[in-house]
């Protein structure tokens, strides 16, 4: 069995990684997905999140929102609305939308949509996470 997998991650607007990967952990709809070459043939929905890779032994990380992922036993194709490495990510904008979107949540007014809120919230935190390596 090989020891990678090739790994292709599309937006809209870009390719933005093309690599052999030795592994990925992708937000699926249902939670995290850890992906290794030879994994069985899926395909998920994508969530808001992480997407953590590995390749010639260093750690990649991306902030992803919505999309979807074909896994294939040596291939795995993510075709996300949005895909973000940590140096595109501008972080005093990130912890401003928290914000944001926590005093929407916990403002008590009827007419937030809370999902929206939710879903800004989720994809602020993700931003910050990759940035910040946890």
């Amino acid at each position: 069995m090989a020891d990678t997998f090739q790994l292709e991650i599309v937006t809209p607007e870009k390719k933005v990684v093309e690599t052999a990967a030795e592994e990925v952990q992708i937000p699926g709809k249902n939670g995290y997905l850890g992906v290794l070459p030879g994994h069985a043939p899926l395909i998920t929905e994508l969530s808001v999140g992480e997407i953590k890779y590995r390749e010639n032994a260093s750690e990649q990380r991306l902030a992803v929102a919505w999309g979807f992922a074909e896994v294939l036993p040596d291939k795995v194709t993510i075709l996300a609305e949005s895909a973000e490495r940590p140096e595109e990510i501008n972080v005093e904008r990130a912890r401003k939308a928290k914000e944001r979107a926590e005093e929407r949540l916990t403002s008590g007014d009827t007419s937030v949509d809370v999902d929206r809120a939710l879903d800004a919230l989720h994809r602020a935190e993700a931003r910050l996470d990759v940035t910040s390596g946890k």
